[in-house]
């Protein structure tokens, strides 16, 4: 298997949606869900495609932004590896290319929030080096 990151051309944002669509929210319709991708696409918002040949196997998305608290930063979002093609150290490439990504857009850091209920990403974060220094609070409007 030889696997590829590549950053998915705005142009071509929409071809996130069905793994976007195995995170698990049900109650966003398909075409919420690609109206909202195609705006993010216009924002300060990336994507790494992972790809095995030519066959998309994940994603991981991307926002840039300048933090009072930390300068500019990345935010990784959404991180989805399919099923078939996760324990093979693809995740652990995929970060390598993130640090280096954020590197080369000038980022002093790299953040990303993970539901308190997905034990198995907080294990993988605290291995690649991410300490957890706050909560994430939402309220729905």
């Amino acid at each position: 298997m030889t696997v590829k990151f590549l950053i998915i051309p705005p142009k071509d944002i929409l071809i996130i949606v069905p793994l976007l669509q195995k995170l698990g929210n049900k109650s966003i319709s398909e075409a919420v869900l690609k109206e909202r991708v195609l705006e993010m696409s216009q924002q300060n918002y990336e994507c790494i495609g992972i790809y095995d040949a030519a066959k998309l196997i994940g994603i991981c998305g991307m926002w840039f932004q300048t933090r009072h608290y930390a300068g500019k930063s990345m935010e990784v979002d959404h991180v989805i590896i399919d099923d078939t093609h996760r324990s093979k150290g693809i995740g652990n490439s995929l970060m390598e290319f993130v640090y280096e990504y954020a590197q080369k857009k000038d980022c002093n850091w790299v953040e990303l929030n993970t539901y308190v209920d997905n034990y198995p990403s907080h294990k993988f974060y605290a291995n690649q080096g991410f300490i957890a220094r706050g909560y994430h609070f939402i309220k729905m409007l």
